[in-house]
């Protein structure tokens, strides 16, 4: 039967807050000590003042029957309640505080009390252990009430037991002892649970500062979303302790940094290897939307302190936005290069008419000739030193954008390049790059002028790009191969930076080098090596001259 709204009102509820649980449970537990600890005490307390009541009526009995006296008196004298050892056994009780010192004889009678009149009477308790020359302690019930007893026998000169002496100390006395020393250990108690609950409290205070107050059930919600979030997002995800260690990362970490379980607890240092990356987690390198080089993976990273002394970094894969980016200058390249020759063309074409108009038909088919002769040269020129066909065609389409900037783009004589590369791939981005890098740096300069040079050794591809710009100052060679690393204004799209740091890591992943020197005759020398990029060396034919691709204006000066 469901209970009533009242009904459930009435019902005792823990409180959300984790401040009011900790603080409860705390003191629940401090309370629950505190009475175990009273209660451990007690248990053994009245057991221990008993002992002590019975122990203290066996030292005053003992004490009494080693008094020869008394043992001569009970032997020369009546029992009468004037005797002598009514006296004496009186002086004791009232010395001592005990409720009662009886002597008897063997027969069991008594020759003192605490009531005169009992004198002559047979004791109520059995006095044979006593009489058989044992001592013996006990809490047993007499003519005076529940007592602590102590009884020995009692002995003449000549060590034969003429009676024996029973003390006893009233049980009341020991209760009252009892009761008298609860009050103190409640005090002791109650005070023991104050300073543990002003420490519940306290520490209760301290976890809700550090918890900001929250409920479990929203610590716990909040670590499931949590993990939810962290698995779920396309984003790394780098937590660091005050320490500057790994402490969490998330999936798409640990695919973007290509880190696995060993690199938690571990320094960036450690775990990446020195470099911008390693610089950015560990705060060296500092600023927004910073730009990395992870593999063959262009990151762009942030990193953000957190209260407790530590940081959280993430990471974005651009990887794909960058090669969209090179994608789009290299269209807008054509576009442009297609834009000039539909331009040289509509030229040529007027030419033509012109001559046509004329009648001047021997002109016009030399004038064909050359043109188309002109262009075949190009690509034969390239094609013959560079055998590889992506490398060739790279080649041809950045001569036309260069001839289109005022540039004149050559091939040394030095080039050649067989049909042997294991992985075009990254040779091309390696070229790319660094031909991207040459006209960029000498456009708009007068005789402006980038040779390239592709040769085999062996196995090692080599490829050296030359120009004719200001060149490299030495302070900054090693500066330019760092990620985001420019002197140049970023287009809208995309960042700076990044070319030359993709070259140098692609050049060291095969165990390679990458770098850049003085050109004869000024200007800029980028050199990469890349061993083992090519199929087992075979027989290298004769080259004729130098492969140069015309620049601006060469071709109507033939």
């Amino acid at each position: 039967m469901s209970s009533t709204p009242s009904e459930r009102r009435r019902r005792l509820r823990l409180p959300r807050r984790m401040f009011s649980q900790v603080l409860l449970m705390q003191l629940a537990i401090a309370a629950g000590v505190a009475v175990l600890a009273t209660g451990l005490f007690l248990a053994p307390l009245g057991e221990q003042l008993d002992d002590q009541a019975m122990r203290r009526a066996l030292a005053i009995a003992q004490t009494t029957a080693q008094q020869s006296r008394i043992a001569d008196d009970l032997r020369t004298t009546a029992a009468s309640p004037d005797g002598p050892v009514q006296r004496e056994a009186e002086r004791i009780r009232e010395a001592t505080g005990a409720e009662y010192v009886v002597v008897l004889d063997r027969r069991g009678v008594r020759w003192s009390h605490t009531d005169p009149r009992r004198i002559g009477g047979h004791v109520s308790t059995d006095p044979g252990e006593a009489l058989a020359g044992h001592e013996v302690m006990e809490i047993d019930d007499g003519t005076l009430g529940r007592s602590a007893r102590g009884k020995v026998p009692l002995r003449d000169d000549d060590g034969r037991i003429v009676g024996a002496v029973s003390v006893g100390i009233a049980y009341d006395s020991v209760r009252a002892r009892l009761i008298h020393a609860i009050p103190g250990l409640f005090a002791y108690a109650g005070g023991a649970l104050a300073v543990g609950a002003l420490a519940a409290w306290l520490i209760s205070r301290r976890v809700q500062r550090q918890t900001r107050d929250l409920a479990f059930s929203d610590i716990a919600a909040l670590l499931a979303e949590r993990e939810a979030m962290l698995h779920g997002i396309r984003e790394g995800v780098v937590a660091l302790d005050r320490a500057g260690r790994l402490r969490l990362l998330n999936d798409e970490a640990r695919r973007l940094l290509g880190l696995g379980d060993e690199a938690v607890g571990r320094y960036p240092d450690e775990a990446l290897g020195p470099g911008r990356t390693a610089d950015i987690l560990s705060g060296r390198a500092d600023g927004a939307d910073l730009l990395t080089v992870r593999g063959q993976r262009v990151l762009v990273a942030n990193r953000m302190p957190t209260d407790d002394g530590g940081a959280v970094a993430t990471f974005r894969d651009r990887t794909e936005l960058d090669r969209l980016g090179r994608e789009l200058d290299s269209t807008r390249g054509l576009i442009d290069a297609l834009r000039a020759q539909d331009h040289e063309h509509a030229n040529r074409m007027h030419t033509l008419l012109g001559l046509l108009e004329l009648e001047m038909y021997d002109e016009a088919v030399e004038f064909v000739a050359e043109v188309v002769g002109a262009h075949r040269a190009t690509a034969e020129q390239v094609t013959e030193r560079v055998r590889d066909p992506l490398l060739a065609a790279l080649l041809v389409g950045k001569a036309t954008v260069a001839a289109e900037r005022g540039v004149a783009l050559g091939v040394s004589d030095r080039t050649w390049l067989p049909d042997r590369l294991i992985d075009p791939g990254g040779p091309v981005t390696v070229l790319g790059n660094l031909v991207d890098n040459a006209l960029d740096a000498v456009a708009g300069t007068p005789h402006a002028r980038v040779e390239a040079e592709l040769r085999a050794e062996g196995r090692t591809a080599v490829l050296v790009v030359r120009d004719t710009g200001p060149g490299v100052p030495p302070e900054q060679r090693e500066m330019v191969f760092t990620e985001g690393w420019s002197t140049k204004e970023p287009p809208a799209h995309r960042e700076r930076g990044i070319g030359l740091s993709l070259v140098r890591t692609l050049a060291e992943r095969q165990g390679g080098s990458a770098t850049v020197g003085e050109a004869p005759g000024g200007g800029a020398e980028f050199t990469v090596v890349l061993p083992e990029a090519l199929d087992a060396a075979g027989p290298e034919p004769a080259l004729t001259g130098a492969a140069a691709v015309p620049g601006p204006g060469e071709e109507e000066s033939r």
